[in-house]
């Protein structure tokens, strides 16, 4: 089994989500996945120019050459597709979007009524990867992914495919105290789960009740994240407006 995460985070490989992510294919690798993350804010990825040329003049083939020649077949040869972003302003960001646009060649232009009596456009091959999202949010409600849950799931639904699973972690800045001593054992519980949830979408494509509640709980009492989350501001402000003195 093949699992490929695109890592859509505009800091790259310094973002809270990769640490997400990681410890996900830990678990997928110890279930005997082959895995890789590719992070898009490494790659030459131009804008889609919406012309259609990819459906008209060189079918399947986006006339833009740059990274994309070699990600959408790495997209489409995968198993399982895992989208890991933060949450921008309540939904995904642009170096995501700008690679999920770019997908287009791997459908063809035609429309097609689905299941639901609504109209998407027709495959291009017969079989797309089933899909999986990573991803984590400043604040700590859960209601923060309803915009980013919502596009997902239609975008499976435009790639004729399956969503098997969504792992989405408010408080996302608690990774940041990895070596305070309090917040150490709770960041690695919360590991363990991840870890957990990519052996099981190894091994069933689907994540377990039990895995799937644990994961949405707090990690620390969201009275206490704001709080300190707000004191680090504060404190952050302090040093920048002193180094510009």
């Amino acid at each position: 089994m093949k699992i490929t995460v695109f890592s859509g985070s505009h800091k790259g490989r310094e973002g809270n989500t990769l640490i997400m992510v990681e410890e996900f294919l830990k678990g997928a690798e110890e279930a005997g996945a082959e895995t890789e993350n590719i992070v898009l804010t490494e790659k030459n990825i131009r804008y889609c120019r919406g012309r259609f040329e990819c459906w008209l003049k060189t079918p399947g083939v986006c006339t833009i050459h740059d990274d994309m020649d070699d990600l959408l077949p790495k997209f489409m040869a995968s198993d399982i597709v895992v989208f890991a972003c933060p949450v921008y302003f309540d939904n995904v960001p642009s170096v995501m979007k700008n690679f999920i646009e770019r997908l287009a060649p791997a459908l063809l232009p035609h429309f097609e009524e689905d299941d639901r009596g609504e109209y998407r456009h027709a495959k291009r091959y017969e079989k797309y990867p089933k899909f999986a999202v990573i991803s984590n949010a400043g604040l700590p409600e859960k209601a923060n992914f309803e915009v980013e849950s919502l596009f997902f799931r239609r975008l499976t639904r435009a790639f004729h495919t399956e969503l098997i699973a969504e792992i989405y972690r408010g408080e996302g800045e608690v990774f940041r105290g990895q070596k305070n001593i309090m917040l150490k054992p709770l960041i690695g519980k919360y590991k363990k789960l991840l870890k957990s949830a990519g052996k099981e979408i190894v091994e069933n494509h689907r994540l377990s009740e039990k895995v799937a509640e644990d994961l949405e709980k707090p990690i620390v009492p969201p009275s206490l994240y704001i709080k300190f989350g707000n004191e680090e501001w504060d404190k952050l402000i302090k040093e920048y407006q002193k180094d510009e003195k």
